[in-house]
């Protein structure tokens, strides 16, 4: 079976490639450094001839609400009519837990219209939405830090997981038939948003104070204490945060 990662060389499709390599599969790890470019089309077609099936794992260069939303729909839009032309039976894409109850971010904005086109395209379909991945934990504490103090959202609860635990959900959905819905995934602990970043810090020797507001943003909003947690039927990783963190 061909299989065709887009985004194939980043965190998550550079693993995921390695992973069903492993497992036998005929992988092809697409991005624009290999010719693939899903928000210009160029060689979108030729990658995807033969292939049956079709992950996307590729994220915006920018977060910028205007810019985040053109890439979503147009690499989305670009793809998606490729893989009808070609016959792929199945289109898996990597989305967020919680995108759809966050509508004033503009990146989950943009990640639920992403996720509108997959359904309406036709072609068979599963969305993986995981919570946040404990490798960007200390990305999360600098974009919130003034230098000293680190402000983060007060009431929040996270369920964040490791990469190779999403990976991992990743490959089994791939080599599933399509269930044309949501599959969540998410750690196996729930922290309050200001211990996840503390324990970061502290895993860095950060001396940063964190600081819980519960005015703070994250993706450009404010959240409710569930608004970052999978229901209870997701899928749950493995991996533990401490034993991820006296490991790196």
């Amino acid at each position: 079976m061909k299989i065709v990662v887009i985004g194939g060389t980043g965190l998550i499709g550079s693993k995921l490639v390695a992973l069903l390599r492993k497992r036998g599969q005929e992988v092809l790890a697409a991005s624009p450094n290999s010719g693939v470019n899903t928000l210009t089309g160029e060689g979108v077609a030729a990658a995807l001839a033969g292939a049956q099936v079709v992950v996307d794992v590729a994220n915006s260069p920018s977060f910028e609400d205007n810019a985040v939303m053109n890439f979503f729909q147009t690499a989305g839009r670009n793809l998606l009519a490729a893989e009808v032309t070609a016959g792929v039976r199945h289109h898996v894409a990597l989305s967020v837990v919680g995108a759809d109850r966050l509508p004033d971010s503009g990146y989950l904005r943009a990640k639920v219209a992403q996720e509108k086109l997959i359904k309406e395209s036709g072609v068979p379909y599963t969305i993986l939405r995981s919570t946040q991945f404990f490798e960007f934990g200390g990305r999360i504490a600098d974009e919130a830090s003034d230098g000293t103090n680190v402000r983060v959202p007060g009431a929040a609860l996270i369920q964040p997981i490791l990469s190779d635990d999403v990976v991992a959900a990743l490959a089994d959905i791939t080599l599933a038939p399509p269930v044309n819905g949501m599959v969540e995934v998410g750690g196996p602990e729930r922290f309050k948003f200001a211990e996840f970043i503390t324990r970061a810090l502290q895993g860095q020797k950060d001396k940063r104070n964190v600081v819980g507001d519960v005015h703070a943003r994250y993706f450009g909003t404010e959240l409710t204490e569930e608004s970052l947690i999978p229901g209870g039927g997701a899928r749950i990783g493995q991996t533990r945060y401490d034993a991820w963190l006296t490991r790196t």
